[in-house]
């Protein structure tokens, strides 16, 4: 019998499938004695860094500027891709939206050094954010992040230790991994990204965007965290979508611009009265769903070995 830590172990080999090889290098261009990356195109407005983490891993990040930017988007991608696949959706978000733009990559993928894991992408991101407040003195209060399929595990995660954030994106996002897999309504040791139980500690607005029809993150995951969501944007669900096809369809582009063009003008003031006035009914049902609500605990080694198992149909995010 697997116990809970080794499979929370064997799970990153599993759960995480940067691609073979890399689709771009970094190095120091000898002219400037800046990084740039080889393998996407030189672009004047974008900077090439290499970010220190806290557990001794050094991850590429990409910083896209847009002059005409209030807000900046940090931006935590799904499983399979790197920063060399993603350079053009970079670009298109942040010409389409009006804003800065951060993406990076977790230890073990494109040009960053160390092993994916769990552990390491929330020291990534962590390191990533602090990046942004010191290099480049953006402040909370100006950064929505967003995070895709597995990207949501690290996102939650800081959004939720981050009290001024102006707005979470949670796009084809899990509950964790053992609900990817089982369908269960519990959570157990060895579970990984726990979001189910994060997203209730996120304070500022959450849009949630989920296909109708993912076949590797099941719609309910989307509507759930929807639901537990403090303060709920209106979520958008794209009809017919599926996990890695979102950004095709129009309504992607224009929902997520108009929660972008309503957090840029959103204030500290209008926030706290939202959040005043959603507390007391989700208070009450909280009270209902505990008296009606039984949950199973019956629970098998053998889930173990299928979550690791199953989580690999994950890679399929981009």
């Amino acid at each position: 019998m697997l116990s809970g830590c080794s499979v929370s172990s064997l799970a990153a080999r599993f759960a995480f499938f940067p691609p073979e090889p890399a689709t771009y290098a970094v190095r120091k261009d000898e002219a400037t004695g800046r990084l740039v990356a080889s393998g996407v195109p030189r672009d004047n407005a974008l900077d090439v860094l290499l970010v220190d983490t806290r557990r001794g891993n050094k991850v590429v990040a990409f910083y896209f500027r847009n002059p005409s930017a209030r807000l900046t988007l940090l931006y935590s991608h799904g499983n399979a891709a790197d920063l060399g696949q993603l350079y053009d959706l970079f670009v298109q978000l942040k010409v389409n939206l009006k804003i800065n733009l951060m993406g990076y990559d977790y230890s073990g993928y494109g040009a960053s050094t160390g092993k994916p894991s769990e552990e390491n992408t929330y020291a990534d991101i962590e390191a990533v954010y602090q990046c942004l407040e010191t290099e480049y003195g953006i402040s909370q209060e100006d950064i929505i992040l967003y995070g895709q399929s597995v990207g949501s595990g690290p996102t939650l995660h800081l959004a939720s230790r981050l009290p001024r954030l102006r707005g979470v994106v949670l796009h084809s996002a899990i509950l964790s991994g053992l609900r990817v897999v089982c369908h269960v309504n519990f959570t157990l040791c060895f579970d990984i990204y726990k979001n189910v139980k994060k997203i209730k500690k996120v304070k500022c607005p959450v849009l949630v965007i989920h296909g109708t029809d993912d076949d590797v993150v099941d719609w309910s995951h989307g509507k759930e965290l929807w639901k537990l969501a403090r303060e709920p944007y209106d979520p958008l669900w794209i009809k017919g979508g599926g996990h890695c096809n979102l950004e095709l369809y129009p309504d992607f582009i224009r929902h997520l611009s108009r929660f972008i063009r309503e957090m840029e003008t959103i204030t500290t003031k209008i926030r706290l009265k939202k959040i005043r006035q959603s507390l007391k009914p989700r208070k009450k049902a909280h009270r209902v769903n505990t008296a009606t609500t039984t949950f199973t605990t019956n629970c098998c080694c053998r889930i173990r070995v299928l979550l690791i198992q199953k989580l690999a149909p994950i890679h399929t995010a981009a």
